[in-house]
């Protein structure tokens, strides 16, 4: 059934997506970096994946247990020793956005150059887990629902952590108004650092989860910060429940499109959607409009 098809495939693409996006979300909406360099970690991360299982033989599953620690505490570092420059010398937060995009897309090409001398620009893939069974009679290869498990997982540990934890608490102060944070004795450059490496950790998942499905190489980490950028404006600056819709969104009109009318159309229909948000909802699904 192709309908049952472009929902199944929607549904675990878009999931992927919106895990993606709430990385970013927390590096924009907490720490006020917006990180170009973000799709080039998550590449980082599916090469690593891809490394680690077809010369040392370690699955993919174990490898995310290795790879998001790792990613954690680069981006941690990242932040240290890059960010937090920008942060103390910039004199506003429009400053400081200037700086960081300036920043982190000399970040992007250091990344990408470093992957480009490792692997070089070939496309590659790997089989884990392709074994196909039918839902409702549509095949599904497990690989792609077990990415969408693990989205959802991660998705809902963020949820909690937020939620029911002291530094989540701390979490969405400062994400709020960090000034007023600094008034109840929060440290905003620890938390700002926090959230900036948990980003870093959700895309190094997020890069694992892709390389079980998708073919990728070194310079295709553009194209998912764009995916990033759109999917967070569509579901409304710093709203989590506003990325995990949008990211659903399109990912499930992606693989409509490609099902109905052409593949080739995806990148289209993207920018399609994120217009007609900007037009109609500016301030996103779930955002609330400026005073």
């Amino acid at each position: 059934m192709p309908f049952l098809d472009a929902v199944i495939n929607g549904l675990t693409v878009g999931g992927v997506y919106a895990l993606i996006a709430l990385g970013l979300t927390l590096q924009y909406g907490v720490a006020r970096i917006m990180n170009l360099s973000y799709g080039q970690f998550l590449i980082a991360a599916a090469f690593a994946a891809y490394w680690l299982f077809t010369v040392l033989g370690i699955t993919p599953f174990w490898g995310l247990l290795l790879i998001a620690p790792t990613a954690f505490v680069v981006h941690w570092l990242v932040y240290q020793l890059l960010m937090y420059p920008l942060v103390r010398r910039a004199p506003n937060r429009g400053a400081l956005e200037v700086d960081s995009i300036l920043a982190t897309f000399g970040l992007l090409f250091i990344i990408e150059g470093v992957v480009l001398v490792l692997f070089g620009g070939s496309y590659f893939n790997y089989s884990f887990l392709n074994a196909v069974f039918n839902i409702a009679g549509s095949p599904v290869a497990a690989n792609r629902i077990l990415a969408l498990l693990f989205a959802v997982v991660l998705g809902v540990g963020l949820y909690l952590l937020l939620r029911f934890t002291r530094q989540g608490t701390a979490i969405r102060a400062v994400a709020v108004n960090p000034d007023a944070a600094r008034l109840v004795a929060i440290d905003t450059r620890k938390i700002a650092a926090l959230a900036f490496a948990v980003g870093g950790a959700l895309v190094a998942a997020s890069g694992v989860l892709v390389s079980l499905f998708m073919t990728f190489n070194a310079s295709m980490g553009v194209l998912f910060t764009m995916k990033a950028l759109i999917v967070i404006i569509m579901g409304g600056v710093g709203n989590l429940a506003g990325a995990l819709v949008a990211g659903l969104l399109l990912g499930l009109a992606e693989s409509f499109v490609a099902t109905y009318v052409d593949p080739g159309l995806t990148v289209a229909v993207n920018f399609a959607l994120f217009l007609l948000v900007l037009i109609f909802r500016p301030q996103g699904i779930f955002g609330r409009a400026a005073a």
